[in-house]
């Protein structure tokens, strides 16, 4: 039955890790986990909310370290690109398994796979209620998927990038490491900058701010989290230009 929630935002981005998708595991895929985000975003879906996704591809190759071992950079990060593509093919069937249609768009064209991606055929496909997963970061070496995030939800016109990691938000310090670190509520661009804050790559922090496409980071593990942060719940760390503010749920 679809949410009665109201949504704050008609159309996101989430942005994925790959390490995201293998749980438990340490590598690979969890099928449990990709039905669990399937089943978070169908109710984005019911709820008329228009949803892309960029996931990464670290869970089956991390193009930096195989370069810092020894491999061309460029080599490395096309083979992180195409698990990238892999990860989104994996996602793709979870969600229409759970009754949504989806599309992947990659940005190195495989076309036995996926479609090649067109940004006004990628929004024809949001209006249309199908789920959008930007395969293969931007289709260049040296450019992460934090910053196809970036550069995917400006092209799009969303509303907001929502980067989901496995904590509630953004920390002066590592909180594994430290038990005081603290949590921040918001933070400018700047802020992230300036005190090279774990949010996303400066490229994509710098993207987002020359555009003022706000960011939401938050903890994807913690049951209904995308919902709630749709729909206007305060979770996570609201990062956007000096003096905006952060949607909130009505009442």
């Amino acid at each position: 039955m679809p949410s009665s929630k109201v949504p704050v935002y008609k159309r996101i981005l989430l942005k994925l890790s790959g390490e995201a998708l293998q749980g438990d595991r340490g590598y690979g895929i969890d099928p449990a986990v990709l039905d669990a985000l399937a089943s978070q975003i169908k109710e984005l879906i019911e709820i008329k909310v228009e949803v892309a996704v960029v996931i990464g591809g670290g869970n089956i190759f991390r193009g930096l370290s195989a370069s810092a071992n020894g491999m061309d950079r460029s080599t490395a990060d096309y083979v992180g690109m195409l698990a990238t593509l892999m990860n989104a093919i994996a996602l793709q069937d979870a969600i229409e398994k759970a009754g949504v249609a989806t599309r992947v768009l990659s940005a190195i064209e495989i076309k036995e796979l996926a479609e090649p991606y067109i940004r006004r055929r990628a929004e024809r496909h949001l209006e249309k209620g199908r789920v959008v997963i930007f395969g293969a970061g931007t289709g260049n070496p040296y450019f992460t998927t934090d910053t196809a995030a970036a550069l995917r939800s400006n092209e799009i016109h969303a509303d907001v990038v929502m980067k989901a990691t496995k904590v509630d938000g953004v920390y002066d310090k590592d909180p594994a490491k430290y038990p005081d670190a603290e949590r921040f509520v918001s933070l400018t661009y700047l802020d992230v900058l300036s005190r090279q804050l774990s949010v996303m790559d400066s490229t994509a922090i710098s993207l987002c701010s020359d555009n003022g496409m706000p960011i939401i980071v938050f903890d994807m593990n913690a049951p209904g989290n995308i919902l709630s942060v749709v729909c206007g719940g305060v979770e996570g760390t609201w990062v956007g230009p000096k003096g905006s503010a952060r949607p909130v749920a009505a009442g």
